[in-house]
């Protein structure tokens, strides 16, 4: 079978992957981390969106996921990220509305909740109050794109979610632009402990800070 993105024709699965949230959270920093996506990001003027096609082989061969990035409303998309800020309260606040524009245009399809800029000192938004992927049952990761820190896990949850096959792994690892940063890795497994601990609290009534 082949898979038609743009008026190329590639012989792997390709998806589309839709990544949302707040200006500034970080979306396209992301998606040019991965050197396929950097070089060969193509532009959409009808619609103003910017696609980077980013390629990862797995055990069961190549792969491509097709990023939109978009800050306004959403294209229909295979699967979805959705972006916030943990050093602004006010990205995470609104999630809940990007997620709500997703489900809009695609039903059941998989999303993840991420939270970049980890490597930041000044964290606003603490593991423990992050609470709305519990509520709707997806995926989260914290992630810090100039470091490059969990860079790959959205996509392996994908793959494996758009494969059925949770055995799914990659076989090399992503080609990636050099960490702009590095994180404080101990902090980060503090931070990483924190999120296993809070899943198994009660959930809040409210996503209050």
């Amino acid at each position: 079978m082949a898979y038609y993105y743009e008026q190329q024709v590639v012989d792997y699965p390709s998806f589309k992957l839709v990544i949302v949230g707040d200006g500034g959270t970080g979306k396209t920093t992301f998606a040019k981390r991965h050197l396929t996506g950097e070089f060969e990001k193509s532009y959409q003027p009808t619609s103003g969106v910017e696609v980077h096609p980013l390629d990862f082989f797995t055990n069961h061969g190549k792969i491509c996921f097709n990023c939109w990035v978009r800050e306004t409303w959403c294209i229909n998309g295979q699967c979805a990220i959705i972006m916030f800020d943990v050093t602004a309260r006010i990205t995470y606040k609104n999630v809940q509305t990007w997620y709500h524009d997703l489900c809009r245009v695609g039903e059941n399809i998989p999303i993840v909740l991420c939270g970049n800029k980890v490597d930041v000192k000044n964290r606003q938004v603490k593991t423990k109050q992050i609470t709305f992927h519990r509520k709707k049952n997806l995926q989260y990761y914290d992630i810090s794109a100039k470091s490059n820190y969990n860079f790959e896990k959205p996509f392996l949850y994908f793959a494996r979610r758009l494969a059925g096959d949770a055995n799914l792994h990659f076989v090399e690892s992503p080609a990636l632009a050099p960490p702009e940063v590095h994180i404080d890795i101990a902090n980060q497994h503090r931070n990483e402990a924190e999120l296993v601990e809070a899943a198994n609290q009660p959930l809040p009534d409210d996503d209050a800070f």
